[in-house]
């Protein structure tokens, strides 16, 4: 099964997903994309969300967030949600933080 198998399936989620969350939420003026996509990373971090929480993170580095942000974003979580979250959410930008090793000395 694809990833976006679920919104070729069911048209009406679909365009939920374009017209109101793509279409209108994220491009409320608020928010830079950026800042939009760490607090996006924090909350399904906190609910445990993992797949989610990979893809947005991946979005999240398109955005302009470095991974060094998102490890501190792990570390966050970690303390505020739990450390089960943490490990979670550690897990979830695994692919980033081993393709982009922190500076020496972290």
């Amino acid at each position: 099964m694809d990833d976006f198998e679920h919104y070729t399936t069911i048209p009406q989620f679909n365009r939920m997903r374009l017209d109101i969350l793509y279409g209108d939420v994220w491009q409320q003026p608020e928010l830079t994309p950026r800042d939009r996509s760490l607090v996006t990373c924090a909350i399904l971090g906190a609910l445990g969300k993992n797949a989610e929480l990979e893809a947005h993170m991946h979005k999240a580095i398109e955005n302009g967030v470095t991974p060094d942000e998102l490890r501190g974003l792990v570390v966050q979580l970690a303390v505020y949600a739990g450390w089960p979250v943490g490990v979670n959410s550690a897990k979830a930008g695994l692919d980033i933080f081993k393709a982009h090793p922190p500076a020496e000395g972290d």
